[in-house]
């Protein structure tokens, strides 16, 4: 019965030891896959990195162009209310010469259609007292 426990026994050692063995080997396949895929997960992420430094720099290089275009549109827009305020002036003085002129010739007007009225009343009066003509 001695002999049957040892025969057990070795039996016993050599399925585990058969079994750690292939255990071993499954798990150095296993840390093989596992060292593979983090490789190319560090090389994908590494270029991932980049693009995405290169993206950031684009965009930082658009933001500062956006700047400066929102600042020649300010100066632009400056410009033309400035612009809109000489025209505004330039009207004004327009609507004042305009208006004194009007006023001017206005009274010009009234002043010659008087003086005609004075000058025929008085060569008619001078006309009729004289005896009509003779």
């Amino acid at each position: 019965m001695n002999q049957t426990w040892l025969i057990l026994i070795a039996v016993a050692v050599a399925a585990a030891s058969v079994f750690l063995i292939l255990l071993l080997i499954e798990l150095r396949k296993t840390a093989q896959v596992l060292r593979d895929t983090l490789r190319s997960l560090e090389e994908s992420t590494k270029t991932t990195l980049d693009e995405l430094q290169l993206t950031l720099r684009s965009l930082r290089d658009v933001s500062d162009n956006l700047k400066e275009v929102s600042g020649n549109i300010k100066d632009f827009s400056g410009t033309v209310r400035d612009v809109g305020q000489t025209i505004g002036q330039v009207n004004n003085v327009l609507e004042g010469v305009t208006s004194s002129v009007l006023i001017k010739a206005s009274g010009l007007r009234v002043g010659v259609k008087t003086a005609l009225g004075v000058l025929m009343s008085g060569l008619f009066k001078n006309f009729f007292k004289k005896g009509g003509g003779q």
